[in-house]
């Protein structure tokens, strides 16, 4: 393995046994056919089903790109992700959930954003351009937009979407702003990481990008919502 791969991939796993096979057989080849030095973590972020061993297995067969992350116990999707880009030693760092909602031949999109300029490039399934292939639940769909409202108006006035799995910062910003995260829950760190880079002069790319809807989401909206909006007023307060 390189010792700075050009591009690091981070994806958080809680109890995804059931997926994991299926993204890595697409993510795999696809990197391997860009031609460019790579990393793959993945964080098993307290699995309860056979998740660490399917990662353990695919280290074992591919130690030049794959490592794992163990996590214990269950901390939430926030300290998952922060625990991947710490790992990290890439010049780029994508994240992205383990079900590849936003398909991996999308970044190319987000890498356009960096080589413009950008430290960060968001994907976006609100902004104008992106193809929601598959929508979630009117339910969903509606807290959603609700969300976004409340994180306009506090925290990050000017992005449709913060809430997308697909993310990718250049890997020395990452690896700053996901060590000063202080909220390690399911929904508002990214929120915070995004407040941070904006608040340190950082400039953030909202790109569109073409999305479907997994099921089942590992997030309750109802469990979390009120978690999150707590954590939305704590991050105006945060330094």
């Amino acid at each position: 393995m390189a010792e700075t791969p050009e591009l690091s991939i981070v994806i958080p796993a809680y109890n995804e046994s059931g997926r994991l096979p299926s993204t890595l057989s697409v993510l795999k080849p696809y990197l391997n056919a860009l031609g460019r030095s790579w990393e793959l973590i993945i964080v098993n972020d307290g699995s309860t089903d056979a998740t660490l061993e399917l990662i353990r297995a695919e280290e074992s067969l591919d130690s030049g790109h794959v490592r794992g992350v163990d996590l214990q116990p269950n901390g939430g999707k926030g300290l998952a992700v922060a625990a991947g880009v710490a790992a990290s030693r890439g010049s780029l760092v994508l994240i992205s959930d383990a079900d590849f909602s936003t398909p991996i031949d999308e970044w190319p999109k987000l890498e356009k954003a960096i080589e413009d300029g950008y430290e960060v490039a968001i994907g976006s399934r609100a902004k104008r351009g992106a193809q929601v292939e598959l929508s979630q639940p009117f339910h969903r769909v509606l807290m959603g937009k609700i969300f976004n409202l409340i994180v306009q108006v506090v925290v990050l006035p000017g992005f449709w979407d913060t809430q997308c799995g697909f993310k990718l910062w250049k890997g020395g910003v990452a690896r700053e702003i996901f060590k000063a995260m202080k909220l390690r829950g399911n929904v508002a760190f990214d929120v915070e990481v995004l407040y941070r880079a904006r608040k340190r002069g950082y400039r953030i790319a909202e790109v569109p990008v073409r999305w479907f809807d997994s099921i089942p989401s590992r997030i309750s909206p109802l469990q979390h919502s009120a978690e999150a909006l707590v954590d939305i007023a704590k991050i105006r307060f945060l330094k």
